[in-house]
């Protein structure tokens, strides 16, 4: 999956240390990454590319993490138009890029960009909010309003039936590809007791047999995602719900549509059912 990035070391502790001209520059503009695509992959400007053409990245910076002890630093404002050969492309890229732990690097640090960027003012009095020295925490300095990262719990489903899974393609979504029932979490729920809220509502299944498989944070939604295996309980028809799903489906291992690919959860655990390993 992506984040598994060995021998590559991913640290995510809060180290405001100021970043020096070999420190990585991660930019952003809503849905695009500022990057640099080479034959051995994708490349991120360092600030010695970027600082000559503007000076103040060394004044707007904020610390994000470091991997194999490379230090990665959320850029403010910057002139992306003048920084040929990095040029700025959709954050979908991370699914596929080259070398995995930049691709990795790449989608965390923008669920941190996403997270600063919708947290500059206070929800609860409106004022601006700063940056804490300490942790990684926005606080407001009039009310004492503190705020952490967003991370969202969502679970992924696969239903089984013997030697069948149901598989689903989500209605009014970019992504086109089979997957399986996924829902976040609701407050006051237990991850069971969404698994089966969720398969009820999007499918009208009942299931049973809930066992929880491994987990996978997934920058692309901000989320927490908890992989379960359930099997079905009951009878097989399917109920769609149509503003969720497209459609639904039960497959035989052998005839299952999908091949193995390295980013995500649900592929790692269809292949898993597929390959007679569930």
């Amino acid at each position: 999956m992506i984040q598994e990035i060995e021998p590559h070391l991913y640290r995510n502790e809060y180290i405001p240390t100021p970043p020096d001209k070999d420190s990585i520059a991660l930019y952003f503009e809503e849905h695009t990454v500022l990057l640099k695509n080479t034959a051995e992959g994708i490349e991120f400007p360092r600030f010695k590319d970027l600082g000559d053409l503007n000076k103040e990245i060394y004044r707007d910076y904020t610390y994000l993490f470091s991997v194999d002890g490379e230090r990665y630093y959320l850029l403010g404002e910057v002139d992306a138009e003048r920084m040929s050969p990095f040029t700025l492309e959709n954050t979908e890229i991370f699914r596929r890029a080259d070398p995995q732990y930049r691709a990795f690097a790449g989608i965390t640090g923008y669920q941190l960009y996403s997270w600063y960027r919708d947290n500059k003012y206070c929800g609860r009095c409106g004022c601006s909010m700063h940056k804490d020295k300490k942790e990684r925490m926005m606080h407001c300095r009039k009310c004492g309003n503190m705020v952490y990262p967003k991370i969202s719990p969502a679970v992924i489903i696969g239903v089984l039936d013997g030697n069948r899974i149901l598989m689903s393609k989500y209605a009014g979504r970019v992504y086109r590809n089979y997957a399986l029932i996924a829902g976040f979490v609701e407050i006051g729920e237990m991850l069971e007791e969404t698994v089966k809220r969720e398969v009820m509502e999007e499918v009208g299944l009942k299931v049973k047999n809930i066992r929880y498989y491994r987990s996978q944070p997934w920058s692309f939604s901000e989320t927490i995602l908890m992989g379960f295996y359930c099997d079905l309980d009951g009878e097989d028809a399917i109920t769609l719900e149509e503003d969720e799903l497209a459609l639904a489906e039960w497959f035989d291992r052998k005839d299952i549509p999908v091949v193995p690919s390295r980013d995500s959860l649900t592929n790692e655990m269809i292949i898993k059912f597929k390959n007679g390993k569930i």
